[in-house]
């Protein structure tokens, strides 16, 4: 008889429960919900927490169906990170829709912090002040949800990213882990504790957060189809695929294309502190064992190129973006910058906006494609040469994953830009793949010194192309970047 992992991937678009079979080692079967997202305001993005938790359930007990009865031996998560979510302790039920992570409604309240605070706030968390982030979230709901105030004076608020709060209704424990509760900008990353300066000034109680657990604790036990199932291996996406993607030792990095860009940049015990605008965040905990990484986002990828095929209609799927690349043998002058709600690292700029410019008569829909494509590769670019900037250590290959990994001519082209072999796994589901094993480890049925020779490669795109010609290529990109961020 055959035991199985469940992976439970809380995207921000989807929500997949993946299959992992313990013995085989690779997954065997994934169920899948889309999930809505809303637009009530400009720069505003909000999600349903209750569809976010019955979509989860939904694709659990799918996946536990299919396993039968006895044979998933623990269930993984990973999740989209910093969205934020209220609910009331006593009936688990949400008293307001959750802040995506994507949601600009708190910029300026951001941009106000004081340098003072701000450098603060960098020291305990490894994050720069942004609306991105957790704090000024659950600040805001609290002082616009006339439901918080009150339940906080009955003691029973809750708020929490989305971990804790698919945690919370699957198991009825009010915990997060390491790795999400970093993304706050109310965790204190050396004390590993949330921090009372920050609360203070962020005016959140701590009586509403969760209690902190690393990676691998266990944190808690749900009933799926009558069988009790323990709960343990919990990460946010972007860490869980740092996992997933087998990067244990230090100078090791992974890309994810996704709804967004995420560079991880392993960089061991050693916490390193950015000075171009990265974060220093924790990568993974084993135990009580940490593991750093720095971090540089984009907070743009994979949407961009949603949007030209359901925005503009250039493109009838992802895929055909591929071969319109590659159609042309460059941009014709077209540079595209992906600041459709503001630019991450290293500028943390929330009032750019998306720009393309260098149009002719000439320019084409390919040209177009091409451009934004490049854009991708530049954004990532730009967070490598950071990332080396900042620790000293060289980047020798790149470990991919995500939607857009798919595309070879993107992946192509980042080579070419980094100048350095970029390598695609065979099994591109690295988040989730983060979640089973850390869950498998959590569980005593791993030892992470043997899990490093499970990653195989797909295919690794190495440079060829002319690296002066694509630095002047990358040289457009940024002086477009300058532009965008004068709007």
């Amino acid at each position: 008889m055959k035991n199985y992992l469940i992976a439970l991937d809380a995207g921000t678009t989807s929500i997949r429960a993946m299959l992992y079979d313990v013995e085989e080692k690779r997954f065997v079967l994934t169920a899948q919900q889309e999930v809505e997202q809303s637009f009530p305001q400009s720069g505003w993005v909000e999600q349903d927490a209750d569809e976010i938790y019955y979509k989860a359930a939904y694709v659990l007990n799918r996946c536990v169906t299919n396993a039968g009865a006895g044979r998933v031996l623990g269930i993984g998560l990973a999740n989209q990170r910093e969205t934020v979510v209220l609910w009331n302790r006593e009936t688990g039920e949400p008293i307001a829709p959750a802040i995506v992570w994507q949601c600009r409604r708190t910029s300026e309240f951001c941009a106000a912090v004081p340098a003072e605070m701000r450098k603060t706030i960098a020291d305990k968390t490894g994050l720069p002040v942004d609306a991105y982030f957790s704090a000024s979230k659950i600040k805001w709901l609290l002082g616009n949800v006339p439901a918080a105030k009150k339940l906080i004076t009955e003691g029973k608020l809750c708020a929490g990213t989305v971990d804790s709060y698919l945690i919370f209704k699957l198991t009825g424990n009010f915990v997060t882990d390491y790795t999400n509760a970093s993304r706050t900008m109310l965790f204190n990353i050396h004390t590993l504790d949330w921090d009372e300066e920050l609360l203070a000034y962020f005016g959140v109680p701590r009586e509403i957060l969760p209690a902190v657990k690393p990676c691998t604790a266990l944190m808690g036990e749900t009933v799926l189809s009558g069988t009790k199932i323990p709960l343990a291996g919990v990460a946010g996406d972007q860490q869980a695929a740092l996992f997933g993607q087998a990067c244990y030792k230090e100078g090791d990095g992974k890309i994810t294309y996704g709804t967004g860009l995420f560079l991880l940049f392993n960089t061991g015990a050693r916490c390193v502190t950015s000075r171009s605008g990265l974060i220093s965040t924790i990568g993974y905990s084993l135990g009580d064992k940490i593991t750093y990484a720095l971090e540089g986002s984009a907070f743009n990828a994979g949407s961009c190129v949603q949007w030209l095929r359901d925005g503009l209609g250039l493109i009838s799927s992802s895929a055909e973006s591929e071969q319109l690349a590659a159609s042309v043998p460059d941009t014709g002058g077209v540079r595209f910058v992906p600041a459709f709600t503001g630019l991450g690292a290293p500028y943390w700029n929330s009032d750019a906006r998306g720009l393309l410019s260098g149009l002719t008569r000439g320019t084409t829909k390919a040209h177009i494609v091409r451009s934004v494509l490049e854009s991708i590769a530049f954004g990532a670019k730009e967070l490598a040469d950071c990332m080396q900037q900042d620790s000293g250590i060289c980047l020798r290959e790149i470990k991919c994953d995500g939607g857009a990994s798919a595309n070879n001519f993107l992946m192509q082209f980042q080579a070419d830009v980094l100048g350095i072999t970029v390598n695609r796994p065979a099994e591109r589901e690295s988040t989730a793949l983060g979640a089973a094993l850390l869950c498998g480890i959590a569980l005593g049925l791993f030892d992470v010194g043997e899990l490093a020779a499970l990653r195989k490669s797909e295919k690794i795109f190495t440079p060829v192309a002319d690296r002066t010609q694509h630095e002047k290529w990358y040289q457009e990109y940024l002086k477009a970047v300058e532009r965008a961020l004068m709007n």
